[in-house]
């Protein structure tokens, strides 16, 4: 009789969950981005008083004083933290889960690199996701330096340059001639691929979440993964399988990922979780990413909740208009990647991702550093510009 009953609160739980999910839907339907950014608050005056979360405090009152206590309860309860009520659990890669070299190593960009391409089979189901790495075709050691970037376009635009000298819209943030000058190979994957980023498909058409969903399950349970999560767990999968098949050619301890806005997002969140990646940049990555939520200035929990919150896990949501009830805030994350090298990457232009919110979570991030005697392992760069990818960045991030 109480199985029967635990199975009917199950069963209604999910029930509600379906129907505010589809609440949701209708209200997203009804605003845009434009609402937000245009009515989003960019004046310091009307930035609320705040308090932020001690990094090296415990939950339960410990103060942090050394690496043993960092590593073995405050990083591990902080990250259970970001994963029930922002991130969202991620699955372990189950045996369906593969990858495979596809055809022989080729030469590109005029014969001045070598291209190998690899599929990555998220599971048997799908989705497929191509993995693309390129590196300088001279007579320099291997294996090399390697940069992970989470693109917005396929691998093939990016490794694209037209007789005029141009590059397809959005291939121009990949600065490949920079990468090569410095001694890095770039493996790139586009993130659509691994999962869509549509807030009003709730998830119907994943492929991925399908795959881990319980019998008789239509969406994520509120702690479960968003779509940054599943870009992130894409990351980590990719680092399987440069392990596996690039090893000649990757140097698999200094492999770093970079991502630029909601990418840059992904990117700190796959520094956090996985620690293979030995350093995560992240470019304009604003709310969500390494811009301090409390400060509410540009993009905010309301907005990510609203216009995209596919992005996180359904328990983000009750922070909207909230943020002094967030157990955490974003210089933890920040904290999360250390002792590796963090670089964070701000424009002056570019408002909605708050550089202010960005530069002050790095110096509170610093805190964890320390415990390493390696507080220069984080790099802030506040550059003239907007909301992109630039020249100056790439030389940033190539000359620490």
């Amino acid at each position: 009789m109480i199985h029967n009953r635990f199975i009917l609160v199950i069963v209604l739980a999910i029930g509600h969950l379906n129907t505010c999910l589809a609440q949701y839907e209708r209200r997203v339907a009804s605003r845009d981005f434009y609402d937000y950014y245009n009515h989003a608050n960019y004046d310091e005056a009307l930035v609320p008083d705040y308090t932020l979360p001690d990094i090296m405090q415990c939950l339960d009152g410990t103060v942090v004083a050394d690496v043993k206590t960092w590593e073995e309860k405050r990083r591990p309860e902080l990250l259970r933290l970001f994963t029930s009520f922002m991130y969202g659990k991620q699955p372990l890669p189950d045996s369906t889960f593969s990858f495979e070299r596809m055809g022989k190593d080729r030469k590109v960009l005029n014969g001045r690199a070598m291209r190998r391409d690899m599929m990555l089979h998220l599971t048997g189901d799908g989705p497929d996701v191509q993995l693309s790495l390129v590196w300088a075709n001279d007579h320099n050691r291997l294996p090399r330096k390697t940069m992970m970037g989470i693109s917005f376009i396929p691998n093939d635009s990016i490794f694209t340059f037209y007789p005029n000298g141009k590059r397809p819209k959005g291939a121009e943030a990949w600065d490949i001639d920079s990468l090569f000058a410095h001694g890095y190979a770039l493996a790139t994957f586009c993130y659509t691929e691994a999962e869509a980023d549509k807030a009003k498909d709730l998830f119907k058409s994943s492929r991925l979440h399908r795959h881990f969903y319980q019998k008789g399950q239509h969406y994520p349970l509120p702690d479960e993964w968003g779509a940054i999560a599943c870009w992130a767990w894409t990351a980590s999968r990719a680092m399987d399988a440069l392990g596996a098949l690039a090893a000649d050619i990757v140097d698999m301890q200094q492999v770093g990922i970079m991502g630029h806005s909601r990418l840059g997002k992904t990117a700190l969140w796959a520094g956090a979780t996985d620690q293979r990646f030995a350093t995560v940049v992240s470019v304009n990555s604003g709310c969500g990413g390494a811009a301090l939520s409390r400060r509410c200035v540009g993009e905010t929990l309301e907005c990510v909740n609203e216009w995209c919150h596919h992005w996180f896990c359904g328990n983000f949501r009750q922070y909207s208009h909230r943020e002094e009830w967030l157990p955490f805030d974003q210089h933890e994350l920040l904290a999360l990647i250390a002792p590796r090298r963090l670089v964070v990457i701000s424009g002056t232009e570019d408002h909605w991702a708050d550089p202010k919110g960005e530069g002050i979570s790095c110096q509170e991030a610093e805190a964890a550093y320390r415990l390493y005697d390696k507080p220069q392992q984080i790099n802030y760069l506040l550059r003239e510009g907007p909301h992109q990818v630039m020249a100056v960045d790439w030389h940033f991030i190539l000359t620490p």
